[in-house]
This record gives C-alpha cells, structure tokens and sequence, in this order.
C-alpha cells in the first residue's frame, strides 16, 4: 500500500500545482513497486508538460515495455518524438496508436503532421483525412488536410476542403486560402474578395 500512499500524495501535490514535488513524490512510488505503471505515466506528462521531452521519452517507454498494447502511451510517445523533430520515430509511434485505436483522432492528426513534415505528403493527406473524419469541426485538421492536397497538387480536394471549412470556421478558410495561394476562391470569405 505504500506505493499507493506516495502515488495519491503525487496526484494532491499535481492538483496544487507543484509539479517538482509530484514528480518526486511518483518516483517514490515507482521505487516502491516497480510494475506500478501510473507513476511513470504521470511523471512522463508532467515533464512532456514542461516541455521536458528528452526527459519525458523513458518514462512512455516504460509504460510501453509493461503495456506494449496502450494505444495512448503510443502517442504520446510519438508526440515527445514529433517535438523533439525526431518525425520517423513520431510516425512509427502515432501508427501504432492508429493501429491499436484507430478512433484516436489525434493519433491520426500527429501521424499526418509527421509525414507532412518527412515530406511525405500524400501519407500526411490519408492521415489528416481520417483525423477530420474524426473531428468533423476541428478547423486545425481540415486546414492541415487543405495544405496536404495543396502539397500534393490535389486542387479539387483542397477546394473541397474549403468549402467544408468555411461552414464552420472563415478565420481559418482565410488562412487557408491565403497559405496556398489560391486567389481564384478568395471570393468566398468576404474579407479577402478584392
């Protein structure tokens, strides 16, 4: 039960904002009872919330090695790769969370941001795709998708992801239209017609 007594006494200290101390009080329980897996997997975000992502990394890899199916540790794995600028590493990780739970919307979204940034643009559309398909009113995966097919030369599916867009979000059908040059649909937002 002492690595219950530290875990919880981590999980106060984080409510109260004292990260430092959670984390302390996490690698308590941890030393406590080695195959106690929520402690890594807090101290892992409290540093991934910090920023710390070198840091952060072997605390997901050893939810992982205990838990290889956790389709969340996989992400979040991959995001500490994806902001590390580590995109191969992110792309494995966020298909293996795709895999495992292919309703993990953001999984998909991270998936199609790393092979956009590898340049692997049509991968980042199929992503992206199912992302959107997930979140039908997030503006920031149908953007992403816009500038996917942009990438691809795909411009009657970047119109279609315009006109999408544009029902929910014109701030962000502005910006889109404005990213890929496409003036012939400035029109559209009131703002950009000339």
């Amino acid at each position: 039960m002492e690595h219950w007594q530290y875990y919880l006494r981590g999980r106060l200290l984080e409510l109260f904002g004292l990260k430092p101390q959670a984390i302390a009080a996490y690698g308590a329980a941890m030393r406590a009872k080695r195959d106690f897996l929520r402690p890594p997997n807090r101290i892992a975000y409290l540093l991934a919330s910090q920023e710390r992502y070198a840091e952060a990394e072997p605390y997901f890899q050893a939810v992982l090695r205990a838990d290889p199916g956790n389709a969340v540790a996989h992400f979040n794995l991959g995001y500490t790769h994806e902001k590390r600028g580590h995109y191969d590493k992110a792309v494995h990780e966020f298909h293996e969370a795709t895999r495992l739970n292919p309703k993990i919307d953001r999984a998909w979204y991270g998936l199609g941001l790393a092979h956009a940034q590898l340049g692997q643009h049509r991968e980042a559309a199929e992503a992206l795709e199912q992302a959107a398909t997930l979140q039908p009113m997030n503006p920031h995966a149908w953007y992403q998708l816009g500038m996917a097919f942009h990438a691809t030369g795909n411009s009657e599916r970047l119109t279609q992801v315009v006109m999408h867009l544009l029902r929910f979000d014109p701030k962000m059908t502005r910006r889109l239209i404005l990213d890929t040059g496409r003036s012939d649909l400035a029109h559209l937002v009131k703002d950009l017609a000339v």
